[in-house]
């Protein structure tokens, strides 16, 4: 891997790479939800962001700042896809009776419990909120899911979205709206 500068004369490169970990610290955590929801297994979503980030430094290291996050986060759906497919292929060739982990057995969830923004509100809801929320999300189809977190959880609008996940704005509208009325539908009771 090649080095990321941090000085030169005028000290601008410095100045780009403390943004880009900025940045990359700043999407962790989220980063690590999404890879969570999408595998149901923290390791290797743990192993998914890593890779994401790394991938991501080589890549657009250089890239604006208004371009970071859509990129992001089209390089961890894109690798996402590669994890399921690589899954489905070992699947095939493996016993049945080989077991899945569950979200639940994952035990303490240590990048998102760090995360700022997540701790006061789980805090003040007691917990019994986030974990209908994250059961309620695990029963969502996988686009709808994908669509949900990118437009809820890191606030990407409709076009970045869509070029995100690489399909139509339409297609982004429609998957948000039917995820919404799904988690609407199973967190009734939490109103």
């Amino acid at each position: 891997m090649e080095a990321i500068p941090t000085h030169t004369q005028n000290g601008g490169a410095a100045e780009h790479a403390q943004t880009l970990d900025e940045f990359l610290q700043s999407v962790q955590a989220r980063a690590f939800t999404i890879a969570r929801f999408s595998t149901a297994d923290a390791e290797a979503a743990l192993d998914v962001v890593q890779d994401v980030m790394l991938a991501f430094v080589r890549r657009y290291r250089n890239h604006p700042g208004e371009q970071r996050r859509p990129l992001f986060y089209r390089t961890l759906n894109n690798r996402l896809i590669d994890w399921h497919r690589k899954r489905q292929r070992r699947s095939r060739w493996s016993w049945p009776w080989q077991r899945v982990e569950d979200l639940a057995a994952d035990g303490p969830d240590r990048v998102v419990a760090t995360a700022p923004a997540a701790q006061p509100d789980r805090q003040a809801q007691g917990g019994e909120f986030w974990q209908a929320l994250e059961r309620a999300l695990r029963t969502l189809p996988l686009r709808q899911r994908q669509v949900f977190l990118l437009r809820a959880w890191e606030g990407l609008d409709v076009a970045s979205t869509a070029m995100v996940l690489g399909i139509g704005a339409g297609s982004v509208k429609t998957h948000y709206f039917r995820a919404l009325a799904a988690l609407r539908e199973a967190l009734e009771e939490h109103r």
